[in-house]
């Protein structure tokens, strides 16, 4: 069994006992977090499609930590002028674990 769920603007398929990282939410660590915008919903061959949300479906799920993602370095340059920028970034996300689909 699967789901496809918009969260926080972005398109993720969970599964039950998976974790996924998504952009960083405003919860806790231990915190549990449901997620209502089901796009789709997979059980033992029957597929459920959403227009454009699945009715009645919800995600439950547990946010364990807040992490950062890898460096991300971004260097510029213009030949022959003598121009070079260096910057670093590094993304915020929380890893979540999915409990269950329904």
């Amino acid at each position: 069994m699967y789901a496809i769920v918009e969260i926080a603007g972005q398109q993720f398929k969970v599964e039950k006992d998976k974790y996924i990282y998504t952009h960083r939410l405003d919860k806790d660590a231990g915190d549990n977090v449901e997620f209502d915008k089901v796009l789709l919903v997979e059980n033992a061959g029957d597929v459920q499609v959403g227009s454009p949300l699945v009715a009645g479906a919800s995600v439950k799920a547990k946010v364990l930590e807040h992490v950062k993602g890898d460096k991300v370095i971004v260097f510029k340059k213009k030949r022959r002028k003598g121009y070079k920028k260096s910057n670093g970034h590094r993304q915020q996300f929380t890893k979540v674990l999915i409990e269950g689909i329904s």
